[in-house]
């Protein structure tokens, strides 16, 4: 899922570059304490649920905190590029709309997955309640697929308000179609960039999810 589509790709580069950004000295690391309370930012993992979760649920809640974090460094860094790279975060991404949705989506991706990820790694699981829990991983899917994306736009206004950032996307994408032979329209079908984003990202990863635990 994750390395399905080129916004999912993005989405866990920014996380990772947030990370080792902070990472790259105990000077930039204590920035990062000084602003966030409770949890810490982490590395991803290419095989691991776990980290993946962490990560992004990290920033889900602490998203304020962690703007104000790279534009504190962005101001008071020493390094040129650091400055450059933290601005860059927190200005066109950690204060972009379509990433606080994305985070929000994954969350409630990662979450599900990992909480039946750990059951199935119990020493005593047996495979009739390993398939079953499959089963309900994806009942669970097609009726995220259904609703998912109207609770992941509640959520990401309610944190776009906190961190005043206007809840809007920021381009418009303009979809082609074969014309019919017997259309008699213009061959060029506008979509909202909402309704892209739901369709070309959304929809698009929560099908993966449901096709790979399928054949699994």
């Amino acid at each position: 899922m994750a390395n399905s589509c080129p916004k999912a790709i993005s989405f866990f580069r920014v996380v990772q570059c947030i990370y080792s950004l902070f990472v790259s000295s105990t000077k930039q690391w204590k920035i990062l304490q000084d602003n966030i309370s409770s949890l810490t930012i982490k590395s991803l993992s290419q095989t691991g649920w776990e980290s993946s979760i962490e990560s992004v649920k990290v920033i889900k809640f602490q998203a304020p905190q962690i703007r104000d974090a790279l534009l504190q460094l962005a101001k008071t860094s020493e390094d040129p590029k650091t400055r450059s790279e933290a601005n860059y975060l927190a200005t066109y991404k950690i204060e972009n709309f379509e990433f606080l949705l994305g985070m929000n989506i994954w969350y409630d991706i990662l979450f599900a997955i990992n909480s039946v990820s750990k059951t199935l790694q119990s020493k005593d699981m047996h495979i009739d309640i390993a398939i079953n829990q499959l089963k309900g991983l994806i009942s669970y899917f097609k009726i995220f697929r259904e609703n998912g994306f109207k609770s992941a736009m509640i959520s990401s206004k309610e944190i776009a308000l906190k961190m005043e950032i206007e809840p809007v996307f920021r381009e418009k994408r303009i979809i082609r179609r074969k014309q019919q032979f017997d259309e008699n329209i213009n061959n060029e079908v506008t979509h909202s960039a909402e309704e892209s984003f739901r369709i070309d990202y959304f929809i698009y990863i929560v099908d993966q999810a449901i096709s790979s635990i399928q054949s699994r």
